[in-house]
């Protein structure tokens, strides 16, 4: 088993791949025949998922929608205390969630063609983001 804390630089609102960022914070996986790699963000305003790896709009079209299904300043909102994205963010996040489980399978990621890590930044200025990432498996 692995273990390995990173931390994701600052990136603006939005979707943004991080797959090699992952991949390359955990070398060891390349010992790996088979087994599971857990990506978990330490964070209750930014959230992790999988999807579209090639085309950049697929990201744009995650915000928009997003943005269209849990909009910023619901006179509702009782927590707004870091500005009017901050509940948002809290619910956005509780929608992705909070980690990805990935296959390893000879000492590769089991993604998909298509398929990328993505860190779903839900605050203007959601700063730096803390990962762990496990490993476990046959070595």
């Amino acid at each position: 088993m692995y273990q390995q804390d990173i931390r994701l630089r600052a990136r603006p609102r939005g979707f943004h791949i991080i797959t090699d960022e992952v991949l390359q914070a955990l070398p060891q996986l390349r010992e790996f025949k088979m087994g599971i790699c857990q990506v978990f963000i330490q964070h209750t305003s930014a959230s992790l998922t999988i999807n579209e790896n090639a085309d950049p709009t697929v990201r744009k079209d995650f915000e928009m929608y997003f943005n269209k299904a849990v909009p910023e300043n619901d006179p509702d909102y009782l927590h707004d205390d870091e500005g009017s994205d901050d509940m948002p963010a809290h619910l956005k996040a509780a929608m992705l969630g909070s980690s990805v489980m990935i296959p390893i399978r000879n000492g590769r990621l089991a993604l998909g063609t298509w398929q990328g890590i993505y860190l779903c930044e839900h605050r203007n200025h959601g700063g730096s983001r803390g990962i762990v990432i496990t490993a476990w498996g046959t070595i």
